[in-house]
């Protein structure tokens, strides 16, 4: 168990802690300015998403650094990613903050390029993550950011960047999934 791997555990650990943040009503007074109001719930559940979100470019760069690359973190760092952005995404929907639609186009989206990168596997092949991937990725963190700080600072502006990042990460996601599955349709079997 190296650095890396345990800060993709960490990362995996974290999710249940935004949750509770997130989902979990405390008898504390909102914060208000004006007429925007935000929980010290949210504050702190976004923080914790950050700190999360952060850790993903860290544990990679200390692996490939080290040369410390393994097959355990080869599997775990998709699969934090992936359980980190669906668990604030359906707990955002829950806290009637994100279309349900949306939270479902990019879960479903993450389960298809999860299911062709296993395929790729069987080939003996790895599927990098893709401009466009890396693009998605950013996308969907500045999304769930906007939305766990109700689209703070830019509600001062009358601006919602919160929605205008949730029509982005369902439209580039998209974009990022079918070209995943372009650039490898020779991997599905076709009976």
């Amino acid at each position: 168990m190296n650095l890396a791997n345990k800060i993709t555990i960490a990362r995996i650990f974290l999710v249940p802690v935004i949750m509770i943040f997130l989902l979990i009503k405390l008898d504390l007074e909102p914060i208000h300015f004006d007429d925007f109001s935000i929980t010290y719930n949210q504050i702190v559940a976004a923080l914790i998403f950050i700190i999360a979100a952060s850790t993903d470019g860290l544990d990679g760069y200390i692996a490939r650094k080290n040369k410390i690359v393994t097959n355990l973190g080869k599997l775990l760092d998709p699969l934090a990613d992936k359980v980190l952005v669906a668990a604030v995404l359906i707990s955002l929907v829950e806290m009637d903050k994100l279309d349900a639609w949306i939270a479902v186009v990019i879960i479903c989206r993450e389960f298809a390029v999860t299911g062709l990168r296993q395929i790729a596997l069987l080939e003996n092949k790895v599927i990098a993550a893709s401009k466009w991937g890396k693009w998605k990725t950013a996308v969907q963190i500045t999304m769930i950011i906007a939305l766990l700080l109700n689209n703070f600072p830019f509600t001062f502006i009358d601006i919602r960047f919160d929605i205008f990042a949730s029509w982005v990460a369902a439209v580039i996601t998209v974009y990022s999934g079918i070209d995943y599955f372009v650039k490898n349709k020779n991997l599905i079997p076709i009976a």
